[in-house]
């Protein structure tokens, strides 16, 4: 099971496109406190973005699957320096005129439009980034790898024409159920961004060699970790080497967040996979002695995998209790109603 259950890109200043299964929704508000309406509830993000992540949690989740919200049809007003006059574009280069162009039609919503001004200006590699993640967003998962590939290219420049022209801009990821990760245009965020087109292709080898670059550039990055950590443990599974690959990148990880939640969980499917349920429990344990700040999918998949661990241990007791309690907030969740035979 993974964790990849959404998406959402920022798309301009002040606006944020979310693609999720349950519907789309539209994120307003100035850079570093935004406030997300949408069918799955209200989010809040607050930061200052600066060359590395931060991260946005979910507030209201919106338990009920009938509950319906509105959200804002009024293009955002793009920023000022996007309103070029006639002297200021005799002295612009014509491809930042595209750039200027793009986001222009991006703030106005016009995203096809905006892909076209983009596209244009390939070799700028603001251009190149703001075009893969609008590819990205339409779906065209081959067209925005040429594109992100084309400002990785031309990475040492990535993030001076937003800079100029006053452009806020970040891509937002999912990494957990209720986590999202935000990344500055930047030769890790784009490579990020290829790992999404390369896992949505199941193009699984191709994205596991672009998250080993990016953590021999930041070994630390927890999201790193945790993508890397869920390609092994989603596709190699019996796999013993991958399983101690995985317990090395959760070495010195503590429960500090739903990210690192995150982590520990692979970590425990790891040790498992190894035949190690002893130091999977308590791993297991440990993680769900934290129930604040957690999202309840994450707490539903901790509980799942001890009780899978309690079946190993032959405590069939403790497993059903576990099992029970998932059955009870989420009926049809994986095959708990199997395994407590009602199916």
């Amino acid at each position: 099971m993974g964790f990849r259950f959404w998406r959402r890109m920022k798309i301009a200043p002040g606006l944020t496109l979310n693609l999720s299964k349950s519907g789309p929704s539209l994120s307003v508000g100035r850079r570093g406190a935004k406030f997300t309406v949408g069918p799955r509830g209200t989010r809040a993000t607050v930061g200052i973005p600066g060359t590395g992540l931060f991260y946005t949690v979910a507030g209201s989740t919106g338990r009920s699957s009938s509950r319906r919200v509105s959200t804002p049809q009024n293009a955002i007003p793009p920023p000022t320096s996007l309103d070029m006059g006639f002297l200021q574009r005799m002295v612009t280069p014509p491809e930042e005129q595209d750039f200027v162009a793009g986001c222009r039609e991006l703030a106005a919503r016009n995203k096809d439009a905006a892909l076209s001004h983009l596209a244009n200006a390939l070799h700028l590699a603001d251009s190149a980034f703001m075009a893969g993640i609008l590819a990205l967003s339409k779906q065209s998962f081959r067209e925005a790898e040429t594109y992100l590939k084309a400002a990785i290219q031309n990475g040492q420049s990535l993030g001076t024409l937003f800079a100029k022209y006053g452009v806020s801009s970040s891509v937002e990821l999912a990494i957990t159920h209720d986590v999202i990760a935000h990344l500055v245009p930047c030769v890790k965020s784009a490579t990020l961004a290829l790992v999404e087109i390369y896992q949505r292709e199941q193009r699984l080898q191709e994205a596991s060699t672009a998250l080993q670059t990016l953590y021999r550039l930041d070994g630390s990055d927890p999201v790193v970790r945790l993508s890397i950590a869920e390609i092994f443990m989603e596709t190699r599974t019996n796999d013993a080497n991958a399983c101690q690959k995985v317990v090395q990148l959760c070495e010195g990880i503590e429960n500090d967040s739903e990210v690192h939640a995150a982590l520990l969980l692979y970590k425990a499917k790891a040790l498992r996979g190894l035949k190690m349920q002893s130091a999977a429990l308590d791993v297991l344990s440990q993680t769900l002695r934290r129930t604040k700040d957690r999202s309840d999918e994450l707490l539903r998949s901790l509980r799942y995998e001890r009780a899978l661990v309690y079946e190993d241990l032959g405590q069939p007791a403790r497993a059903r209790a576990d099992l029970e309690k998932i059955y009870a907030e989420a009926p049809d969740y994986e095959d708990v109603a199997h395994r407590l035979g009602l199916r």
